[in-house]
This record gives structure tokens, sequence and C-alpha cells, in this order.
């Protein structure tokens, strides 16, 4: 006699839907967080009035997405993958509707405080990454987390792209024309909001520690614990610097791309398509990068990664003012070594940490990246207004050399 109650769903049948809503979250929430990429920089530059100050607001949004990761990382060891990525979606939409505000209004300052809130939804986009890792084997674990950075492909292709329509869009409700992909980005963000507060259940994170071993947390606060664990373990803590260091190389390039091209000449779309070709590099091939971790191994991928991004920052080097074969090639591979690294860099985080710290220390490893990135960022503009564009893309070598050194550590460590 059956007791006509369902069979809980297995862990298999868990995973498949946790990968399926965070694809379908990726997709749309990658839109909303790129949308703005190429025209942030030059609504800086108009509100601050200095061309030094136009990487600043790309720069905060950096910073506030590190501070959000570790923020984040502690709902989500407390509550769960999906309470942590519905805040990041929500705060994100709520900092681009501010950023839209700046604009209409004229404040520098109005639009520094919605990019900070702008960034916790690049780290939720992050943490769905981790996301996809709680029940996925080991050996497959790479691919599974690849899967949900390639599925932000969708979106952030597309999003850079919609600067055109957003164009039309600030037409016709009378806000600037820079704050259109803004105001579109919100609505997006919103969309990934309710997607995976609908459908990530149950939460994978809870899911795997009721299946684990039992185990006691270590002492101490999150920080702390996070701390010694990267400190205890080199494999781990070369996973954490090999991350940033490539994130920093991208992310100071990056930003300051938009405004090295407008001083040739080149428009908004021509922009917008070398920044789709970014984009496309860093996630379209994240399976390939994911397969490649999983097959060869974590150390090797992320110094792969590091050659990618070396020949990248040449060809940015080389790239003249406005339109170039060279930026549109040099941005491609700055991406494309980006995700090499990083997707490598980040299931060795997961690797090397045990379940009752995982979220913890998931989320100081962004927050590090995120600073990196954001120091960097913050340097670019300095650079860029002092030496050029050329120097700043020479000057990133030395993250590239960093990154070499961590995945030496982590082959060693292995």
């Amino acid at each position: 006699m059956t007791s006509g109650l369902a069979a809980p769903p297995s862990t298999a049948a868990i995973q498949k839907r946790t990968i399926l809503t965070l694809v379908a979250t990726q997709a749309v929430g990658a839109m909303g967080i790129t949308i703005g990429i190429a025209t942030a920089s030059l609504l800086a530059r108009d509100l601050s009035g200095s061309e030094s100050m136009a990487g600043l607001s790309q720069t905060t949004q950096v910073l506030g997405a590190a501070v959000a990761a570790y923020v984040l990382g502690r709902v989500m060891d407390a509550r769960g993958r999906r309470f942590g990525l519905l805040a990041g979606y929500l705060l994100g939409a709520a900092g681009s509707l501010l950023a839209v505000l700046a604009g209409v209004v004229g404040s520098m300052t109005l639009l520094l405080v919605g990019a900070v809130l702008l960034g916790a939804t690049t780290a939720a986009n992050n943490g769905a990454r981790y996301a996809a890792t709680d029940l996925a084997p080991a050996a497959r674990r790479a691919r599974a987390l690849s899967v949900v950075v390639w599925a932000t492909t969708f979106g952030a292709v597309i999003g850079p792209n919609l600067t055109g329509v957003a164009e039309l869009f600030t037409d016709a409700v009378g806000i600037p024309v820079l704050t259109g992909p803004f105001a579109l980005g919100a609505v997006a963000m919103l969309a990934a909001a309710l997607v995976v507060g609908v459908f990530l259940r149950p939460d994978p994170l809870l899911v795997a520690r009721e299946g684990a071993p039992p185990a006691e947390a270590p002492k101490g606060t999150s920080w702390r614990r996070a701390l010694a664990m990267i400190r205890e373990r080199p494999a781990l803590a070369a996973a954490v610097v090999g991350q940033a260091a490539a994130h920093a190389t991208m992310v100071a390039v990056m930003v300051m791309t938009p405004l090295h091209m407008e001083h040739g000449g080149a428009g908004l779309e021509v922009i917008g398509l070398v920044i789709s070709g970014h984009v496309l590099g860093m996630f379209a091939f994240a399976p390939v990068a994911g397969w490649l971790a999983d097959r060869v191994g974590r150390a090797d991928v992320m110094a792969l990664g590091g050659g990618v991004l070396l020949v990248a920052l040449v060809l940015c080097a080389a790239a003249p003012q406005g339109s170039s074969g060279r930026i549109f090639v040099g941005l491609f591979l700055l991406g494309l070594g980006w995700s090499l690294a990083t997707i490598a860099a980040a299931t060795s985080v997961a690797d090397q940490t045990p379940l009752e710290v995982r979220a913890d220390v998931q989320g100081t490893a962004d927050l590090i990246m995120g600073l990196a990135a954001a120091a960097a960022g913050a340097l670019s503009g300095v650079v860029v207004d002092v030496a050029g564009y050329p120097a700043l893309a020479l000057c990133a070598i030395l993250l590239v050399v960093v990154l070499f050194g961590a995945a030496y550590v982590g082959r060693r460590s292995a």
C-alpha cells in the first residue's frame, strides 16, 4: 500500500533543475548588467566634467560588487543560494534606477551610489556560478560551473547592442540618452530576480549540506574562518590570487576602451559592437574552459588563460584610437583569457573548500577579486590620462605575471 506521498526528488534531478534555473537567470541578469557597459564611462565623464574620472563609475560598481560578494556570501551561508541571489538582483535593479535619476538631475554622486548597488547584480551573477557546483560531482564540477557562465552569453552579447533601442526609449520618455541602457537594465534585473525567487527550489547549497556527513564548522567570524582556510591551503590561496589577477587585468583595460575608441571618432554602435565581442570571449567558450579544467587541471588552464591575456594586452597596446581590427581582436582575447583563468580558479575554490564554510570562502574570494579589480579600474583612468591607453595595456602585463605565479603554486600544491 502506498502512502500517497510523492518521492523526494533525487540529487541529479535537483541539480538539473538548478542548472536550468541558473541558466535562465544568468541570461536575463547578464543583459541587465552589461547593457550599460558601453555608456557608463561616457556618462561619468559628462557628469563629472573630467576624463580622468570617466572610469570611476565602473570602478565604483566593481567595488560595490566586491563588498556585495562578501555580504551575499554570508546571506547564502545562513539562508541558502536563493535568498542571496534574490537580494543581489533586487539591489542591482535599484542601483540601475538610481543611475537613471543621476543622469536626469546631473549628479555624479548619485551615479556612484547607483553604481555601488549595481555591483550587487555582478556579485549575484558570480554567486550563481558557485551555486552550480554545490551538487555537481567533483569530476564534472568545472563543466557545471562553466555552463552557467556560458549562459551569460545570451544576455551579455545582446545587452551592449541594445544601445540603439535604449536611445529610442530615452526619446520616448524624455530622459538623457546615456541613461537609457540603465533603465532597460533595471527591467532585466527584476526579471532575473523573479526567475530565481520562483524556481530555485529546493536550494542546492542546503540540499548539499543535508546530504553531507556531519561536520563542525570552524569557530570565529565568517571573515576569520575564510581567511584561515585560505592560509591553510596553498592551492586555495593560489586560486583566489589567480582569480583576482585575471579579473583585475580584464577590468583595467575594458573600462577605458570605450573612451579610447571615442577619442578616435568611433560611435556608440561601433563601441557597443567591440564590447559585445569582448563579452562573447568572456562567456561563449566557457564550456570549453570547463571541459579543459576538468580534463587537464585547474592550474594549467589558469596558465593558459594568462597566455591569452598576454596576447590580448599586446594587441590593445598596439591599437590606434577609434575602430581597428586590433582593438576588436584584443578585446575578444581579453575576454577569452579571463574566461579560461577565472573558470579554472573558481572551480579550484569550490574544490578546496568544505561545505560548512563554502559560501563564506567563496564570498571572500570574490571580495578579494573585486577589490583588486576596483583598484585596477581606479588606476586605469589616471594612467590613461597621464600616459595613454597603450601604456595602460602594457602596465596590465604585471597582473598577468601574478596570474602565472598563482598557476605555478596551484600546480605544485595540487
